[in-house]
C-alpha cells in the first residue's frame, strides 16, 4: 500500500514548507526599544500565540484534513490519468508527425538551400588576398 511507510517524525522530508515551520512568536510580534509591554504579558503572549496556533491547526486538520487530503487525491488522480491516457499518447502523435516533417524539411534543404550555399562557398573559396 502506497501511505503504509510514511515517516512520522519528518513530515515535510522535501521541505515543501519549511517556511512554515519557522513561524514563532518573534516572527509576528515585536516591540522596538522603547515601547515594551511588561515581561509577564510579553511571555504570556507568546504562550498563547504558540498554544492558540497549535490548538487551531489540530481542530482544523480534524475536520477538515482528510477530506482535504481525498479531494487533493481525486485531483491528482485525474491528472495522472489525463496525462497517462490522452496527454502522452497525444505527444506521441505530434513526436511522430513531427518526424515526418523533420525529414520532409531536411530533404527541402538538402535538395534547394544545400547546392546553393555550396555554389557560393565555392565561388569565394577561389577569392584569395
Amino acid at each position: 500500500m502506497p501511505g503504509s511507510d510514511i515517516d512520522l517524525v519528518n513530515r515535510d522530508p522535501n521541505g515543501l514548507n519549511a517556511h512554515l515551520g519557522t513561524l514563532h512568536f518573534n516572527d509576528v510580534f515585536g516591540e522596538p526599544d522603547g515601547i515594551h509591554s511588561i515581561d509577564c504579558v510579553w511571555k504570556l503572549s507568546a504562550k498563547c500565540f504558540d498554544c492558540w496556533k497549535l490548538l487551531c491547526y489540530n481542530i482544523l486538520t480534524i475536520i477538515y484534513g482528510i477530506f482535504i487530503a481525498a479531494e487533493w487525491g481525486c485531483e491528482f488522480a485525474i491528472i495522472a490519468f489525463y496525462h497517462i491516457w490522452i496527454i502522452s499518447p497525444c505527444m506521441k502523435i505530434i513526436e511522430i508527425n513531427c518526424g515526418v516533417c523533420q525529414r520532409i524539411y531536411a530533404s527541402c534543404v538538402n535538395c534547394c538551400v544545400v547546392p546553393c550555399c555550396e555554389a557560393l562557398g565555392s565561388v569565394f573559396h577561389h577569392f584569395k588576398k
